[in-house]
């Protein structure tokens, strides 16, 4: 029986409710959007037909909500929801939900979402259906002695994971039995806040695997195909990074063997629509089911791009009840897609979540680019969400020319206001152990450390390019109300007010530079010691005669915002800055960023040592450990348990003088 859908509710938010919106309007139907107040303005909000919105900003309260999202499909006469990724996309309850009503759900049966969604199960099927399996542990009794002894019996390094997690949430690497029962509890506490249970399960740890996944597809009729690998090596505690298709590492034999395998898990449950089985590959070419996740995935561009199939106007077919018209033959491999997560976060500073508002957003094009995007410029990123920002996906006739294209793509999308991976990502495509496509799932760790990559001090040619921007900007009315690249500058024009002396403060460099402006124009800047020379050449500067790669830059708040190709950097102008520098290893406790203060272990007048756990706090998703950095008393408290938090917020204070006497 088919059901023909007219108007599809899209109960997601960001950059895949855009996307799934996007192959609604192509199949010639409406759609609807839901959104918080905290997403009033984002562009899905903005594309869809329809919007309603569900609440104020805490996903528990909007898009978690099955109650709200059921009642705007009501309110907006939707024939189907579509779910998306996260939220609600793998929730039983939701999918029953939906079933129960007069719509239909894009996705799987609630009984497979139920079959897949607890991975303990997932494995005791997948065993069951002859499926390679990591050895590990994945049975009925939670107790701390049950799985403790099964940790030293599968033999360490052993993975500790959710039984419900998903997304990189809910793991921890365990390398000994001393730190494991705490790892146990802290994955039961992240488990149960975050996926609503705390069952465990045990892996054994595969040394450098490859993170390879097969997208299957399955329709009413029984049939079930596969689409070929992604390889997803490249990840950061457990989340992607970058991922394309097909992996440089899988001959057409294994992706055969390996299609097969994912195709009967799927048959084992009976499967429709679209999900990913995915594996670990070992360095002998051995494959092990890691886990199937029941709905489509963040990295689906690189299939529908290398594969030719939109994978969302594919799953509204099957939803209504249509039989796949394609046979695993009409599957064809061609070409080359890798694409990137561009989040916000810091990665120069153990990859911390970022929030604030985008300032300035150049969203690149061009051919073989696509982007997948949820922000605009202007748009407030909230702490209450996942920090991923946009995807930027290329496509090349081979590996070698889809990277090139992907870097140059990252080298002309500057994002100023927060935080993002940018830099990073750049540097990545760069190494050569990713160019000659060797990276495992140990790649960022080998290649950055646990803490991730450390910024590179800001070079003194790029502090006189600032120093240049911001002279010159001075000099041009209305500079406070927009924004100059440096392909955009105005001639030079009259000098105007002479500023002979420049502060500038660049991360925890300060400068004292002196800009003497010579009558033939050029600018002589020097801080004493170093000094060059810039000069505006209609459209262009120069600095020593050499045409500079600053692609932006950008004033807001009187900070000064950079970017070359390769490096982002922010200057603050001494002269006119209100920034107060906090200095590590104090007696006062800031928030890193904005979130939720979950627990605060601490207590007036308690004593601490270096190194003691003073609260956890959520954000984005994830939670973040705020240790105290020195020896000290508890001197004062300013927020509790439950507390919302913004960045920079003084959350405690240690008399430190106290323990020295």
């Amino acid at each position: 029986m088919q059901n023909n859908f007219n108007n599809i509710l899209v109960a997601n938010r960001g950059e895949i409710a855009l996307r799934i919106m996007r192959s609604i309007r192509a199949k010639g139907l409406k759609s609807v959007a839901v959104y918080t107040a905290a997403d009033g303005e984002a562009p899905h909000v903005k594309f869809a037909d329809q919007a309603v919105c569900i609440g104020d900003g805490p996903v528990q309260d909007s898009y978690l909500s099955i109650a709200k999202i059921l009642e705007a499909a009501k309110l907006t006469n939707a024939d189907a929801i579509h779910p998306g990724y996260g939220f609600l996309s793998e929730s039983v309850d939701f999918a029953k939900a939906v079933e129960e009503s007069a719509m239909s759900f894009i996705g799987p049966s609630s009984d497979a979402i139920e079959a897949m969604g607890n991975k303990a199960e997932a494995k005791r099927r997948m065993i069951k259906a002859g499926v390679p399996c990591v050895p590990g542990y994945e049975q009925f009794d939670q107790s701390d002695g049950i799985l403790i002894e099964a940790a030293n019996s599968i033999g360490f390094p052993v993975m500790v994971k959710a039984a419900s997690g998903g997304g990189g949430r809910g793991m921890r690497l365990v390398l000994s039995e001393k730190s494991l029962l705490n790892d146990i509890n802290s994955v039961r506490s992240e488990a149960l806040n975050a996926f609503g249970s705390d069952e465990l399960i045990l892996e054994k740890v595969i040394v450098e695997p490859r993170h390879i996944e097969i997208q299957i597809f399955g329709d009413k009729f029984g049939n079930i195909l596969h689409f070929g690998e992604r390889d997803c090596s490249v990840q950061r505690r457990h989340q992607k990074v970058i991922e394309e298709a097909p992996s440089p590492v899988v001959s057409e034999g294994l992706r055969n063997n390996m299609g097969k395998a994912a195709v009967n898990a799927a048959k084992a449950i009976n499967y429709e629509g679209a999900g990913t089985v995915e594996f670990l590959l070992d360095k002998e070419g051995k494959f092990y089911f890691l886990e199937m996740n029941t709905r489509l995935q963040v990295e689906h561009p690189v299939t529908e791009l290398v594969t030719g199939h939109d994978l969302v106007a594919l799953q509204i077919e099957v939803a209504q009840g249509q039989k796949l018209t394609i046979s695993q033959e009409d599957i064809v491999i061609s070409g080359h897609a890798m694409e990137v997560r561009l989040y916000a976060e810091d990665p120069f500073n153990e990859f911390i979540p970022s929030s604030g508002d985008i300032i300035f957003w150049k969203e690149p094009s061009g051919v073989g680019l696509r982007v997948d995007s949820g922000i605009l410029e202007g748009q407030t990123i909230s702490s209450f969400y996942d920090p991923m920002l946009a995807k930027l996906i290329t496509y090349g006739e081979n590996r070698d020319e889809a990277r090139a294209l992907l870097l140059s793509a990252l080298q002309s999308a500057p994002i100023f206001g927060l935080k993002t991976n940018r830099d990073h990502l750049i540097d990545i495509l760069k190494k050569d152990n990713f160019i000659d496509g060797s990276a495992t799932t140990a790649f960022i760790t080998e290649t950055y450390g646990e803490k991730g990559p450390q910024k590179l001090e800001t070079s003194f040619k790029q502090i006189c390019i600032a120093a240049a921007l911001i002279y010159r900007d001075e000099q041009v009315k209305g500079f406070n109300s927009s924004h100059i690249s440096s392909q955009e500058l105005l001639g030079w024009g009259s000098p105007g007010f002479l500023k002979s002396r420049l502060n500038l403060r660049c991360e925890e460099n300060e400068y004292q530079l002196i800009i003497k402006h010579q009558p033939n124009g050029k600018l002589t800047i020097t801080d004493g010691i170093n000094s060059t020379e810039a000069c505006f050449d209609k459209s262009q500067l120069r600095i020593d005669g050499v045409l500079t790669d600053t692609i932006a830059h950008f004033r807001h708040n009187g900070i000064f915002y950079f970017a070359s190709p390769d490096s982002s950097y922010e200057i603050y102008e001494l002269n006119n800055s209100s920034v107060v520098n906090d200095t590590e290893g104090g007696g006062r406790v800031f928030a890193p960023m904005h979130g939720n203060l979950l627990n605060v272990f601490v207590e007036n007048n308690q004593s601490l040592v270096k190194g003691e756990r003073l609260a956890i706090l959520e954000a984005m998703k994830m939670q973040h450990e705020l240790i105290a950095e020195n020896d000290g008393i508890i001197s004062s408290i300013y927020f509790s348990s439950g507390d919302q938090v913004c960045a920079g917020d003084l959350l405690f204070e240690l008399d430190l003088k106290e323990v020295m006497e």
